[in-house]
């Protein structure tokens, strides 16, 4: 009885390596395969600065946060694969069981083919160009990857919905990084923005999206404070003055044909 119940036993631990490779995956082949051909090639643009890595970068898409620690040293020791509003595509996809790692712009060892860095010279000056055109030295990036962390096992999951997870770290609607600065500007500055005008609080980029580059700037100081007035229009005409304290606005002037007109009180002595 004794040996019966050792043989058992023994033939249990025999299985228990097959039993967990066989939950290494919760997708079948066939959702592996359509979920693969659902993301790969997929085009994003980043939201955050992601940084090279040789290791996949930790997500958790369950709280939304990445392990800030190991992104950070990634950046310090290979610098960044894409900065904010860089266009990434999605180029390889690998299943394991508590994490689904995706593989961006061909991941660490990625970056432009050996063709792409061949140039070839001639004309005046002996200019060297790329046998690809200019837009080869842009069109692949170096490389990264994420491994979107589950510590319970990864889920059944479409690929929207982890496109959903990704929102934090990337826009697969491939909007500006123009628009989503906006976005993350207080409510008053991006609705000044919609409607082209300026308001204090605004910084330089904020300006420059809602009113575009001024027709000439001009420096002073007052009471030991340096000003740079930005100033829009030509008299005769309306004529819009936006002062800024270092990177700030704090001030907004308007005057109609050289006859004044203040819309905001004088500059506040700074304390």
């Amino acid at each position: 009885m004794r040996r019966r119940a050792r043989a058992a036993a023994v033939a249990i631990l025999a299985l228990a390596p097959v039993a967990a490779a066989a939950r290494e995956y919760r997708y079948s082949v066939d959702e592996r395969i359509a979920l693969t051909r659902d993301l790969t090639a997929e085009y994003a643009t980043a939201k955050v600065s992601l940084p090279r890595s040789k290791k996949p970068l930790p997500f958790y898409p369950e709280t939304g946060k990445s392990d800030l620690e190991v992104w950070s040293d990634a950046h310090q020791e290979w610098g960044p694969a894409a900065q904010m509003g860089d266009l990434v595509q999605i180029t390889k996809i690998k299943f394991e069981r508590k994490r689904l790692i995706l593989e961006i712009n061909g991941g660490f060892k990625g970056g432009r083919k050996w063709w792409q860095r061949i140039q070839v010279g001639g004309g005046v000056g002996g200019t060297m160009t790329p046998i690809g055109g200019t837009s080869a030295i842009r069109a692949n990036p170096v490389g990264t990857s994420i491994a979107l962390i589950f510590p319970e096992g990864v889920p059944e999951l479409d690929a929207q919905q982890i496109k959903e997870m990704l929102k934090p770290l990337l826009d697969f609607e491939k909007r500006s990084a123009t628009e989503q600065y906006i976005e993350s500007l207080p409510e008053p500055v991006q609705a000044a923005i919609k409607e082209q005008r300026a308001i204090e609080g605004m910084d330089r980029d904020a300006v420059l999206i809602a009113l575009g580059k001024p027709n000439r700037k001009v420096r002073e100081k007052k009471n030991g404070v340096e000003y740079e007035d930005w100033i829009y229009g030509t008299p005769p005409g309306k004529v819009t003055f936006v002062t800024f304290r270092g990177n700030k606005v704090v001030r907004v002037r308007e005057a109609y044909g050289g006859l004044g007109g203040s819309t905001m009180p004088e500059l506040p002595v700074p304390k």
